[in-house]
């Protein structure tokens, strides 16, 4: 009887089962067709060649249920669509949506996330039927998300009317001007509100803020704008503005997360946030916030996120006043002013047990003792202090969960790890004080290192062999130590997983990966400035995932092998400062992703290969100076070059008439042996920063129209960028776990280590060879024309070479006057005429040159009166030799009426009292032939001082005779 009970209860449940089965239905159609439509929409408003890529599980196969497609969830009922997730990275920029494609929802979805990648996304809405009303067709719409998107303020009428919603996320848009609540009025249930990541500006509307969205639990308005005038006259009242905008959120009583960093708020820290009791996360990180930070708030009991770290805050801040925060699992502090002092009682056994701590850059000279009794660390950031001593690896002991510890820019000068090993998924030791032998246990202590940073340390010896015990390991930087030796095997073969290795600036030796290296997957390989030696081995030939390849500055010899053009994803290639000889492969010049390219400072010879193979649109950077390559540049060479360095080679014949040179930024042929004239082709460069052509043979004038290039009229920066680091080599996720419940973010604790490669240029500017790059190289415009056998008059339309910050004509036969419109030159710094045979004044308007530091005109024929005043006092009579006919400070030729006057600038040419220089020479060649020949008559004659003469050179050449027969 009992079994039979048993049995009809097992057949209750099956048809309750089967029931409850048969009620879940598939995809509606509806649905369906709707969905349909929006992809082909998708599809024509995307990229042509990644229309292939949208919404690829959406298809038309009518047995496939669209409930199980990428990006929706249905109703188990009903089968219809109730949370709509659509990408739109691969859309076209200013891409519309129609809104009316999401009508068919409008009974049951409830979560739209309309999401972006690419940087563009969608940037507006329309409706031609139900206009800014569309959205209130999703009566049940609860939460939209519309981050990453390229959306401006026009959206605003269309958000107001999805009255429904509690969760908006706005983040990382195009927004602008103030804060939206008018725009949102009627948005009476948001509890969520996500607005970080525009541009935002002004204060905050806080009463309407707390009357129309009284209900919010979470606003986030990090990395905008918000801020008043820093004017004189309105710092009163934007003090009370501030403090306005302060005690209105203070009035938000539901608040339970308030994210306000990264924007420009001044002023002190709001008492009256201290009595939002509910409130669980506190950002007011990233400000420009003042004075001591409230012991106030230790009476936020719910606390479980506190971040008040790069701020002014000031004076004695003692982490006793969390003690009793029982919650908290977050805590950053540290102070821009370098004046805020963290106090840490000896005694001090707080409730709290963190999770995440970031003390950097707050003056601590040692550990914190209250860090001895947390146990769950998960993060701990110390760096940028000044603690000495010993690494602490009784953090590692304590804390087993500990997966990021960083520790960089101190002091610590000992380095000594736990006896067992740990779980650590990343180390920041950079810029320390080590100076010892590197641990050799270090790979078995620490197996499970995803990211290391060892460099700028004084670690030496060889590189242990546990090393090779790492597999999880992607970035290592040990740079700018003192390790020696070869690499070991364990290494080479063991760290397969590395996609980022900078072995740069040690003292490391050996072939480069003579045998194959294990290192398949990495990304960049950096070992410049070292001691490696021998060819450029076949080791290297399978790191076919490369980005980027630094190998200068060794001893290396050879050639450079043509399977590195098999390297098909090379960004970057540095092989410069070694011994190479050879020509140049061919091979290279069909890699088309490379944008860097330096060989330079080896023995490469033979000629330079036409640039043919490289795709529109791509740039590159070519480094082939100081060689010894030779015969003609090809016309073809400067297709898709935005900087070229050919300078210290041996290359002929005359500049080419480029073909393709729209993107050339910098040219840099100084130091060859090019002849002829300077072709008109060059002031075609509409994007030219530099022009070197220096010590060469060029002959005739000077182009009148290099006044067109950019760096003349004035015209807009250019905007190019050569700090290579688009590349990133990065560790920015470890894969933990959320270390606090957030209801607005989803935040981990990682960072983005990016690694870059920045062209270096080196350009002569005030006599000397500097080295410019990264930004630095950006803002430098120069024209050199120095040492050439140049002729005729400067035109004075390169005067109107307003940008230019170096301008150097000297060593040249150039003639006629200064023009009176260098006055134009309002940027230059340096400014060299010297070595021609100029005549005329030095123009007065000259003394108006505000920026000019180096000024030379000497060995010229320059007369009258030398301009004064401003930076023309600064120079000395370096500036001016070799022009005698100058007078004025800082000659001491007086300019009296007995001195030549200067005379106007029409009659100039007229003056017969200037110096005729080839006279000058005859005359210079007279009196030389004279007076030596007066000397060999003198010595004719018999006299006690040509016998000692006589007798000298007896004597010299007797013990030079005797000295050679020795």
């Amino acid at each position: 009887m009992e079994g039979k009970v048993l049995l009809g209860q097992y057949l209750i449940w099956l048809m309750l089962v089967l029931g409850q089965l048969h009620g879940c239905k598939s995809c509606n159609e509806k649905d369906r067709t709707a969905l349909m439509d929006i992809k082909k929409y998708i599809v024509s408003v995307s990229e042509e060649e990644l229309s292939d890529f949208v919404l690829t599980t959406w298809t038309n196969d009518k047995e496939d249920d669209c409930c199980f497609w990428e990006g929706l969830e249905c109703n188990s009922t009903s089968g219809r669509v109730t949370q709509l997730f659509i990408d739109f990275s691969y859309c076209k920029p200013s891409s519309l949506l129609n809104l009316s494609l999401l009508h068919p929802f409008e009974l049951e979805v409830r979560s739209l996330q309309l999401f972006s990648d690419s940087g563009y996304g969608l940037s507006g809405f329309f409706d031609d039927v139900e206009g800014y009303k569309s959205l209130k067709r999703l009566r049940n719409l609860e939460t939209l998300d519309m981050s990453s998107n390229s959306f401006n303020n026009s959206i605003f009428p269309f958000l107001n009317a999805a009255t429904s919603l509690t969760t908006l996320f706005l983040k990382s848009n195009k927004m602008s001007g103030s804060f939206p609540v008018k725009e949102l009025r009627d948005l009476m249930n948001l509890e969520l509100l996500d607005l970080s990541g525009n541009r935002f500006n002004g204060s905050i509307p806080v009463q309407e803020l707390h009357a129309r969205m009284g209900k919010l639990k979470a606003l986030d308005l990090s990395g905008n704008e918000f801020s008043g005038s820093l004017e004189l006259q309105a710092v009163t009242i934007f003090f009370l503005l501030l403090i306005n905008i302060i005690v209105g959120i203070c009035k938000l009583k539901n608040i339970q997360e308030l994210d306000l960093s990264q924007n420009k708020l001044v002023g002190q820290f709001p008492s009256c946030l201290t009595s939002l009791t509910g409130l669980r996360v506190l950002d007011l990180s990233s400000n420009q916030l003042t004075g001591k930070v409230p012991s106030l708030v230790g009476n936020l009991k719910s606390l479980e996120y506190l971040s008040l770290f790069d701020n002014n805050f000031e004076g004695i801040f003692s982490l006793g006043w969390l003690a009793n925060l029982s919650k908290l699992k977050v805590l950053k502090l540290c102070s821009k002013s370098n004046t805020l002092q963290l106090v840490s009682e000896s005694f001090l056994k707080p409730k709290f047990q963190l999770t995440v701590i970031t003390l950097s850059s707050c003056n601590l000279e040692k550990i914190p003792p209250f860090l001895q009794h947390q146990k769950d660390l998960r993060h701990l950031d110390l760096s940028g202090n000044i603690i000495s001593g010993i690494f602490p690896s009784w953090v590692l002991a304590n804390n087993t969960k500990l997966v990021d510890l960083r520790l960089q820019n101190n002091s610590l000068t000992s380095f000594k790890l736990p006896k067992s090993a740990h779980n650590l998924l990343s180390l920041n030791l950079s810029v320390n004080k080590f100076s010892h032998l590197f641990p050799d246990n270090f790979g078995w202590i620490l197996p499970h290192l995803q990211y290391m940073n060892l460099a700028v340390n004084g670690f030496q010896g060889n590189l242990p062999s546990s090393l090779g015990n790492m597999k999880n390991m992607q970035y290592m930087d040990i740079s700018h130590n003192s390790f020696y030796g070869k690499l070991p095997r364990s290494f080479v073969e063991g760290c397969y997983s590395l996609r980022y290795l900078k072995l740069s600036h040690n003292k490391l030796s050996g072939e480069i990966f003579s045998e194959s290296a294990n290192f398949s997957h990495i990304w960049m390989l950096s070992m410049d400035n070292n001691l490696f030696t021998g060819k450029v081995r076949q080791g290297l030939r399978n790191l076919t995932s490369l980005y980027i390849l630094d190998i200068s500055n060794n001893n290396l010899t050879g050639v450079i092998p043509g399977w590195i053009g098999e390297l098909s994803l090379l960004y970057a290639l540095l092989i410069s400062n070694n011994s190479l000889e050879g020509e140049l492969p061919v091979s290279l010049f069909n890699i088309s992703t490379l944008e860097l390219l330096d060989l330079s400072a080896n023995s490469l010879s033979g000629g330079i290969p036409p640039h043919v193979n490289f795709i529109d649109g791509h740039e590159l950077v070519l480094l082939l100076q100081d060689n010894n390559f030779s015969g003609v540049i090809p016309d073809t060479l400067l297709a898709n070059v935005k900087v070229l360095d050919l300078r210290n080679n041996s290359l002929s014949g005359n500049i080419p008439k480029f073909i393709n040179t729209e993107n050339i930024s910098m040219l840099l042929l100084r130091g060859n042996y090019l002849t002829g004239r300077i072709p008109p082709q060059l002031c075609g460069l509409s994007n030219l920063q530099i022009l070197d052509l220096a010590n060469n043979r060029l002959s005739g004038s000077i182009p009148s129209c290099l006044s067109n290039t950019s760096f003349g009229l004035g015209k807009e920066d250019t905007s190019y960028d050569y700090d290579h680091s688009g590349f990133s080599s990065f560790v920015d996720s470890l894969n933990v776990d959320l270390y606090f419940k957030s209801l607005l973010m989803l935040e981990r604790y990682g960072g983005n280590y990016k690694s870059g490669y920045r062209t270096k240029i080196k350009f002569a500017t005030k006599h000397r060879y500097d080295a410019y790059m990264g930004g630095n190289l950006n803002l430098l415009f120069g024209l050199d024309l120095s040492v050439n056998e140049l002729s005729g008059e400067i035109p004075v339309e390169l005067g109107g070479l307003m940008k230019l910050q170096s301008l150097n004509l000297s060593h040249n036969n150039l003639s006629g006057v200064i023009p009176n419109t260098f006055s134009g030159l309002k940027n230059v710094e340096s400014l060299d005429l010297s070595f021609n045979i100029l005549h005329g004044r030095i123009p007065p308007q000259l003394s108006y040159l505000n920026n000019l530091e180096v000024f030379k005109v000497s060995y010229n024929n320059l007369s009258g009166a030398i301009p004064h005043g401003r930076q023309f006092n600064t120079f000395d009579t370096q500036s001016y030799l070799g022009n005698p006919f100058l007078c004025g400070q800082p000659t001491n030729t007086s300019c009296n009426n007995n001195v030549l006057q200067e005379q106007p600038d029409n009659e100039v040419e007229a003056d017969e009292s200037l110096i005729d220089m080839v006279s000058f020479y005859w005359s210079f060649a007279a009196a030389y032939v004279t007076i030596l020949l007066g000397i060999l008559a003198s010595l004719s004659f018999d006299s006690p001082w040509s016998r000692l003469w006589f007798y000298m050179v007896y004597a010299f050449i007797h013990k030079a005779k005797n000295l050679f027969s020795s």
